[in-house]
């Protein structure tokens, strides 16, 4: 099995082999490498262009996710249907339907977020293209119910931020964030502001709290796409002369005369902005939980990336301590606005082997009778199918599951579809097929005119496309429930799914497809039709 493709060649780094029929397969060269070639792969461009091939390209308008083929993903799993019952409402035809499948969720220890729909848009932050999107990412995330995530170092790029003594005082990108989300809301949903190492160093929680009045808060170990702190480049000297000065990893060093004259020169065109990496103890983590709940914070929140399985059960461990209201888990392969290449196909643990580790350490957790938080799902998500699988793995513990990369896809078609309307511009197909209005186009329009009038016209495009894009979701996922005949999300099982492969079995704990309902298939064979049912009714029990 061939786990990685275009091992030295990507399109996200603009390269490719020469010789794209014959590579090896260890290495990604070539097999014959020629003198004269003028470094089309990986390693050719990198004896000119150096460091900045780590990176996918372009920064700033894209968003990126690894291409590695694993050897178990969400595919390996199918989702089991039923003709028996219901659960979650009456087992009548004419009310067990599919529009009448409830996708509410909710998270927190005490006076619990309220989602409509069970979705996280976790931690974009100080990216371009989370940036140039954010208007209309708030905008359909509040109207959609969902929670949003302001992600690191937002005030330490706010070049407008006022900061005295290594504090922040004020921030106008971080205020108008949390506002653009705020204008929106109503009732469901909430705005998340978060945290990492020049974050707590420059108080930035602090001020969100006491200032802005946010109410949920998270602290970041990590995130799925990369096992280092966050990235992003900047392309004038003087941005990266006032980062270097807030306290961030600059790189080149912009102080350095030689390295001023050289950019000058047009040797490079852009800096590189670091952030540190974080040192987790239990001692500091559960003080810094308190100390937030103590500066008023109502949800505190923690996100943690795809590390090795101990740094999983420090997770789960401090957070059951601690009472976190919401633990995020992010696997490996999801997406990212920067993150370097390699790492991102290469590093840390798949989405589904760290849900499956997750699942057995929060089974620990319960088994010693231990508080177990609510917990989002990250790493991949794009599609109603994943959706599920992703709450039946580690069910009953899971209660949102987290996408960033397919909502922001979402909102830049929703932003583009609009501007072609607008413009007269619709690409002939879509325009023979649906019309040229947005109302033609855009085909959950006639909802949110329902809901919000004339005050339709002032939603953001991009925000269009996002709930367009969860309507399409909320459907899906409502009919894959219905035919499981799981009416609320906290009746979706483990044994909802069934692996296609002993290997996914192996790894999750899941059914073997051919293993999976053997004792009641033997009874109903066996004649005894009336204990079949009963069993199966205690299975999937009528909940009116």
């Amino acid at each position: 099995m061939s786990f990685s493709k275009g091992l030295n060649a990507s399109k996200a780094t603009f390269t490719k082999n020469r010789t794209p029929g014959s590579v090896s397969p260890f290495s990604g060269l070539c097999t014959t490498c020629l003198e004269g070639c003028p470094g089309l792969c990986e390693v050719g461009k990198s004896a000119f262009r150096g460091r900045e091939v780590l990176y996918p390209q372009p920064y700033g308008s894209t968003t990126f996710a690894s291409e590695k083929d694993y050897p178990v993903d969400f595919s390996h799993f199918n989702i089991m249907g039923t003709a028996v019952g219901a659960q979650g409402i009456a087992a009548d035809s004419d009310k067990a339907i599919f529009p009448a499948v409830n996708l509410e969720s909710q998270v927190g220890t005490g006076s619990s977020v309220k989602l409509k729909l069970p979705f996280v848009v976790p931690g974009l932050g100080s990216t371009k293209v989370a940036a140039d999107n954010w208007v209309d990412l708030a905008a359909g995330c509040a109207i959609s119910g969902a929670i949003l995530t302001v992600g690191e170092n937002v005030c330490g790029m706010d070049p407008e931020s006022t900061i005295k003594n290594g504090r922040v005082l004020h921030s106008p990108n971080l205020k108008k964030r949390v506002q653009n989300f705020r204008d929106w809301q109503d009732g469901y949903g909430e705005i998340v502001v978060q945290s990492n190492v020049e974050d707590t160093r420059l108080g930035v929680l602090e001020y969100a709290i006491q200032e802005l009045g946010v109410k949920a808060v998270e602290l970041k170990w990590g995130q799925g796409a990369k096992n280092i702190g966050g990235e992003v480049k900047v392309s004038t000297l003087s941005e990266a002369l006032a980062l270097k000065k807030r306290g961030y990893v600059v790189y080149p060093d912009p102080k350095d005369l030689y390295v001023q004259e050289i950019f000058k020169a047009g040797a490079f065109k852009e800096f590189e902005r670091h952030s540190r990496v974080g040192m987790v103890t239990e001692e500091s983590f559960l003080a810094r939980v308190e100390e937030l709940r103590s500066l008023g914070a109502q949800y505190v929140f923690l996100k943690t990336g795809a590390y090795r399985p101990a740094d999983l059960a420090r997770a789960v461990k401090f957070s059951s301590k601690a009472k976190i209201d919401m633990l995020t888990v992010d696997g490996a392969g999801g997406g990212t606005g920067m993150s370097p290449w390699r790492m991102m196909n290469e590093w840390g643990i798949p989405t589904v082997y760290l849900q499956a580790l997750l699942y057995n350490y929060l089974e620990r957790l319960k088994q010693q009778g231990e508080f177990i938080p609510d917990v989002c799902m990250a790493g991949g998500f794009s599609l109603e199918d994943h959706i599920y699988k992703g709450f039946a793995l580690a069910a009953p513990y899971i209660k949102a599951i987290g996408m960033a990369r397919s909502p922001l896809a979402a909102v830049m078609v929703g932003k583009t579809m609009c501007s072609a309307c607008d413009e007269g511009k619709v690409p002939a197909d879509v325009a023979k097929k649906y019309g040229t209005s947005r109302e033609q186009v855009f085909n959950s329009v006639h909802k949110l005119k329902a809901k919000y009038g004339n005050d339709i016209s002032k939603i953001p495009a991009g925000a269009l496309g996002l709930f367009t894009y969860f309507d399409r979701l909320q459907t899906g996922l409502q009919q894959l429930m219905c035919g499981a005949r799981k009416f609320s999300l906290e009746y979706i099982s483990r044994d909802d799914l069934a692996a296609l492969t002993r290997e996914a079995a192996e790894m999750s704990g899941i059914s073997y497809v051919m293993d999976l309902d053997r004792e009641e298939a033997d009874r109903i064979l066996s004649g005894s039709t009336l204990e079949s049912y009963s069993f199966t009714s205690l299975r999937a029990a009528n909940s009116n």
